[in-house]
């Protein structure tokens, strides 16, 4: 998904400084009744259990102030803290989980089920914020999964085909946090995004199921930007865009064991359509499976780009591809609308890119598209076997690629 201004800059509009987690913001609904047993100790750990802050979890009443509520408490706490939304339906709007905490580790336990509120008029950026915070884990229990109820909004999303769309909410958004673990979480049917990590640091996703229909506008699964030290293995995504998208000023991004499909593929981008986008370095894809998908391996850049970058030193091993369309693809030349300018070149200098151990079906008979703008520097296609089943059998086609191939190649190499 590339087609709003990057979340750093949407973010700092909405929240220039974020919010302190002092206990007197508590919410007016709660009684002095329900904040006495707000917390039980376990081993020297203490729980904070949203129903002792009002949460009912029926689904229908708004549990908006009571989760936010019980989060304050548990951020405003000395030590390793858990926050604990038991089994139930939560619904909720706009809810921030924001720090810096006084707790030194804190954990968001859902073992329930968060459902959105679908009135847009609510929103702004996004639907649940995790912000600030240090040594943060979100872990999901007895099946715990994050409802966006998008359906309702998507027929508002013009943003396929408008340049100047009106962003929808983003389901889950961690913003300036430091070494987080996300586990063991189902997202489904959000309005925009899914997940998006933006200006995040040391953060590990494991065990993530993300689904929304084929056809759902901009559900991407997980969107990196400004991040560092980003780990997501073990995760089966299924969506309307990019099952995962690595976007500006990203390094050290390593990738495992994810199941793809239907969706857009995994893209690094798209990059070069703002100014001031900082450069994308060290990724690292292996063991993915694409299932259906429009790409495999994906690497979009807009032309006339109004500053220069970087999207360097990348290794993209041991893929599947079953019946994709585009199994390895990289596109200097992206725009996904009619009016598209071909003035300058792309900004982005591609750097260091090896595609090895590439193997499956494609559904179309170009396999293998490498359109760069200027040319690509230590582009490597090593041991790619992907066989196209229709007519004529697959081909590769290039554009200013220079590229090395090692090792079995099917198709053949661009002459």
């Amino acid at each position: 998904m590339e087609v709003w201004p990057p979340l750093l800059v949407v973010i700092l509009m909405l929240c220039v400084v974020s919010p302190c987690c002092g206990l007197e913001a508590v919410a007016k609904n709660v009684t002095v009744a329900q904040l006495l047993p707000m917390s039980s100790y376990h081993g020297g750990l203490a729980t904070y259990n949203a129903k002792n802050f009002g949460a009912e979890g029926n689904g229908t009443n708004d549990d908006t102030k009571a989760l936010m509520a019980a989060w304050k408490a548990a951020c405003g706490a000395s030590g390793t803290v858990t926050l604990l939304i038991p089994p139930g339906t939560y619904y909720i709007g706009p809810t921030k989980f924001h720090g810096p905490c006084k707790a030194s580790a804190i954990t968001f336990l859902l073992q329930g089920t968060l459902k959105a509120a679908t009135d847009l008029r609510r929103f702004g950026n996004d639907w649940i914020e995790f912000g600030w915070v240090k040594d943060l884990t979100v872990a999901g229990q007895n099946n715990a999964i994050i409802n966006g109820q998008g359906a309702a909004s998507w027929p508002f999303n013009k943003c396929p085909i408008r340049k100047d769309c009106k962003v929808l909410p983003i389901s889950v958004l961690f913003v300036n946090n430091q070494n987080t673990v996300v586990r063991d979480i189902k997202s489904v049917n959000s309005k925009f995004f899914h997940i998006a990590l933006l200006q995040s640091k040391n953060m590990k996703l494991i065990n993530i199921q993300i689904n929304a229909p084929e056809n759902s506008p901009n559900t991407d699964g997980i969107h990196i930007e400004r991040s560092t030290g980003v780990v997501i293995s073990d995760t089966r995504i299924s969506t309307g865009d990019d099952c995962i998208s690595i976007g500006q000023g990203s390094d050290n991004i390593d990738i495992a064991r994810v199941h793809c499909g239907p969706g857009h593929g995994m893209s690094i981008g798209s990059l070069g359509r703002y100014v001031d986008e900082g450069d994308v370095t060290r990724v690292h894809v292996r063991n993915m499976t694409f299932v259906g998908t429009m790409n495999g391996v994906r690497i979009k850049t807009w032309e006339n780009s109004p500053t220069k970058s970087l999207a360097a030193h990348m290794l993209f091993e041991n893929m599947v591809m079953k019946d994709v369309q585009n199994p390895i693809i990289i596109d200097q030349k992206y725009c996904p609308y009619y009016d598209c300018e071909h003035k300058h070149v792309s900004g982005v200098t591609l750097k260091d890119i090896t595609f090895k151990n590439i193997k499956g079906t494609s559904s179309m008979p170009v396999a293998v598209l490498l359109r760069c703008g200027v040319p690509c520097q230590g582009v490597v296609l090593q041991d790619v076997d992907l066989k196209y089943m229709g007519e004529g059998g697959s081909s590769s086609k290039c554009e200013n690629a220079m590229a090395t191939y090692v090792g079995y190649q099917h198709p053949e190499p661009c002459a």
